[in-house]
């Protein structure tokens, strides 16, 4: 019995410590792409040594895809979910238009990747956007298609093609995000602060539901119920501090995986 329970709880902690090294990952190549960044700076981001990452990855390669493969699964479990709730069509949608904004400042890593991926893909070099296209977005925008089609069809929603009301919504987020160094230039306000994100986020949902809803009162209490329901999410971790105190938490935890595998090969 007491074998059994060491088993399962060396497994957990396998479990968590690859977990750790792909969260860890994640965050290096988004800052760094995948020919900048180390697997030394990956190591010490994850609290482990660098054998323990060729322990549980093959490759830096491995890693990234596989990085890079987590942070998309995420996102489409996430759009999943709302599109299979019970609510409207157009809650649905105005759900998914909000989680795809919050998403770009508190988990930007998919934003990044992507983009460095666009650069491969420009520059002749070996890239998944091929794969990505047609195993993430192309299923994904096909749902949400099709979600906008039942809205229409039902009366909730005003009868435009259902790909451009998509594209004006989720590509205003986009641009948004892309444009705020410019917008800090020319303007004199940082887009990406709490106050003007929170300013946004509130504003895009309020303005699709005067929109793309032929009844604007229903369309009002619409958005209303989504930002109710929907508090802004932390932003990413950016400051040297917070980075220094991620750190420090995942060497601690590190420490344990790095000597029980070291045990394991005794």
């Amino acid at each position: 019995m007491s074998a059994s329970i060491s088993t399962r709880n060396q497994a957990d902690r396998a479990d968590q410590t690859r977990a750790r090294i792909l969260d860890a990952a994640i965050r290096t190549f988004s800052e760094n792409g995948l020919a900048g960044a180390r697997t030394e700076q990956i190591a010490e981001a994850a609290g482990v040594n660098k054998a323990l990452i060729y322990y549980y990855f093959r490759s830096k390669e491995d890693l990234y895809a596989l990085a890079l493969e987590q942070v998309v699964e995420g996102v489409r479990a996430e759009s999943v979910n709302v599109l299979e709730t019970d609510a409207s069509v157009g809650e649905r949608f105005l759900q998914i238009v909000l989680g795809n904004f919050d998403r770009s400042h508190s988990h930007p890593a998919l934003h990044t990747m992507i983009q460095q991926e666009m650069v491969r893909l420009h520059r002749g070099e070996e890239n998944r956007i091929a794969t990505m296209a047609e195993n993430f977005f192309r299923p994904l925008w096909l749902m949400v298609d099709r979600l906008l089609e039942e809205g229409i069809r039902s009366g909730e929603l005003v009868p435009v093609d259902p790909t451009q009301m998509r594209y004006a919504a989720l590509g205003a987020n986009l641009n948004y995000y892309l444009s705020a160094p410019l917008t800090k230039l020319a303007m004199g306000t940082d887009p990406l602060e709490p106050r003007e994100l929170k300013l946004r986020r509130k504003s895009a949902v309020e303005y699709l539901g005067q929109t793309i809803f032929i009844d604007r009162e229903h369309g009002a209490r619409v958005a209303a119920r989504v930002l109710a329901r929907t508090p802004m999410p932390k932003p990413a971790i950016h400051s040297s501090t917070q980075r220094k105190t991620r750190m420090c938490e995942d060497r601690a935890a590190g420490r344990e995986a790095n000597i029980e595998v070291q045990v394991r090969h005794k």
